[in-house]
Order: C-alpha cells, then sequence, then structure tokens
C-alpha cells in the first residue's frame, strides 16, 4: 500500500490529529524498512558465508577422496591389496618383505627337524664294525665317489676345512639322510612325486637324481653350517617319513642316528662324534656365502 493511499483512509479531523497520526505511520514505515534491510543484510551475510565455504567443503570431498584412493589399494586377483611398489616406497621395507617371504618358504615347505642324532663320516672312509662295514670309497650316487672328490677326506688330516694334500674337485661339506630316490632296480621309486617336496612336476632323466646335491641348513648351538646332499646313510635308505615328514628315524642305531655330516661340517660345527643338531631343507638360491660355497658339487648320478 502507498504513503498516499494510506494517508487517504485516514479521517482527519484536524491538522494536529493529522500531523499526530502522520507521525506514527513514518514511525512504523521506519520500523518495517529496518527490519526489511536488517533481513536484507542478514541473509547477504549468509550468502558470503556459504561462498566462502562451498570452496572448502569441495577441497575437503577432494581431500578425502584422495585419502580412499590411498588408504584402500586396488585388490589383485586373489583378493589382497596389492603392495605398492612406486619408484618412492621405502627399499628397506620391499627387502625386509621379500627376507620375510623367503623365511616362510623354508619355513612352510621343508620342516625343522631337531634335535637330530648326528655322527660323521668321510669320502674314502673304510668299512668296518662302526659303520656297519660299509666302504665309502662310493656312494649312493657315485660308484667312484673317492676319485671324484679326489682323495680320501680324512677327518685327522686337515688344511682348514680342506683335506690335507690336495683341493677336492667337490664340496667338502656334505652329508648323508637315510633317503634314496632310486630302489634296488636303479630306478626312480613310483612314490617319488608324492614324497620328496621339489620333485612333484618336474622332469628328471632316468639317471638324474632327484635328491643328489640339494642343500640342507645345520644348526648347532649358535652356529649354522650348510651341506650338499652326497649319500644315503647313516643307516636305511626308505626313511622317508623322516627325511622328509615330522617322524622320528627309523633306525634306533647310535640313539636313532638320522643325519651324517662330513668332516668340514663336523669341524665347523664343533661336533663330537655323536653329537645333537637340528637340520633343514633349504633353496640353493637362499645358501648364503661361506666355505661350503668355495667348492660346490653339480656331479650328477655315476653308475659303472
Amino acid at each position: 500500500m502507498s504513503i498516499k493511499k494510506m494517508i487517504d483512509k485516514i479521517k482527519i479531523k484536524n491538522k494536529k490529529q493529522f500531523i499526530y497520526k502522520a507521525s506514527i505511520l513514518l514511525i512504523v514505515l521506519a520500523g518495517a524498512t529496518s527490519i526489511t534491510l536488517a533481513a536484507s543484510g542478514k541473509w547477504n551475510v549468509q550468502r558470503a558465508e556459504a561462498q566462502k565455504t562451498k570452496p572448502q567443503a569441495a577441497k575437503n570431498k577432494k581431500k578425502k577422496s584422495n585419502t580412499s584412493q590411498t588408504d584402500s589399494q586396488p585388490a589383485s586377483s586373489n583378493g589382497t591389496a596389492e603392495t605398492n611398489n612406486a619408484p618412492g616406497a621405502s627399499a628397506a621395507s620391499q627387502n625386509d618383505q621379500t627376507t620375510s617371504a623367503e623365511t616362510a618358504i623354508v619355513a612352510n615347505s621343508y620342516p625343522l627337524h631337531a634335535n637330530i642324532s648326528t655322527t660323521y663320516f668321510w669320502v674314502g672312509e673304510p668299512g668296518d664294525s662302526d659303520n656297519k662295514d660299509i666302504s665309502n670309497t662310493s656312494s649312493a650316487w657315485d660308484d667312484d665317489w673317492q676319485a671324484h672328490f679326489g682323495g680320501v677326506d680324512n677327518p685327522g688330516k686337515r688344511n682348514g676345512y680342506l683335506p690335507a694334500g690336495f683341493t677336492p674337485k667337490e664340496n667338502p661339506f656334505y652329508f648323508a639322510l637315510p633317503y634314496n630316490d632310486f630302489d634296488g632296480n636303479g630306478n626312480h621309486r613310483k612314490n617319488l612325486a608324492s614324497v620328496v617336496p621339489w620333485a612333484a612336476g618336474e622332469k628328471y632323466g632316468s639317471q638324474d637324481s632327484v635328491c643328489k646335491n640339494q642343500w640342507i641348513k645345520i644348526t648347532k648351538g649358535g652356529k649354522i653350517a650348510y651341506a650338499q646332499w652326497e649319500d644315503v646313510g647313516p643307516f636305511g635308505e626308505n626313511d622317508s617319513s623322516y627325511v622328509f615328514g615330522s617322524a622320528t628315524p627309523s633306525s634306533k642305531t647310535n640313539s636313532h642316528a638320522g643325519l651324517d655330516v662330513s668332516p668340514a661340517v663336523h669341524d665347523y660345527l664343533g661336533l663330537s662324534d655323536e653329537d645333537r643338531t637340528d637340520w633343514q631343507f633349504i633353496p640353493a638360491s637362499q645358501v648364503p656365502s661361506g666355505p661350503w660355497k668355495q667348492i660346490i658339487t653339480a656331479d650328477q648320478v655315476y653308475w659303472n
């Protein structure tokens, strides 16, 4: 309503009354204007605050989105989160993961044989009552072991961890376990693939041993040695439940002896003639540097 119309509706009886009512009307109009301006100002303030807040909200939303992508990495095909191998990733962390993985492979694939009665033998050892008259001039896989080794690995005549008088052609760090992957007729055992952990899915020649030259880790107290499998013993040749499982060695001789080691292993670990050790198969790729890697045996089966 316009001021003119409002004034027309007022019945003016006299000038004094007109002035009085006009004053009231002006006061009312002034109040309405103030309210309008106040409301307008408040709206403008709210609008300004909204405009100020909106970019920050968008920024927060973007930040949250980035965090989500970082914390929840894409899953791999097996349903696990993929490891971040970006150039900025920590090399030490990756090495730790590799080391842990390698340790898990050994621990999960091959059982640890603890507190095993351990004896020692050597290439060229003559047969007597102590070894049930079994001569070690030959081995289960090499009819000319002594010749291929380079001589007698005499435990009483040493040059460090080597035999005195000659440099061996094969690894002086060797051992024997009571299992032969060949039967009495010279053929691979029929259950080979299901018994020997690393044999499954692999192809070997008819005269290739699955066991010869394999590595184990041998522990005595705080010392560790590594050696290659070069013969069958100390007693028995088909004790797969012990060699590849968790059973006690089946032979009762020498307190269930389950491991024969060479003079080099014997001396390195400081063993007595009959002692106790822990041992475990280990992949060749995980064998660390040491005297056991100065000469590595690679020859396969040799039968006359």
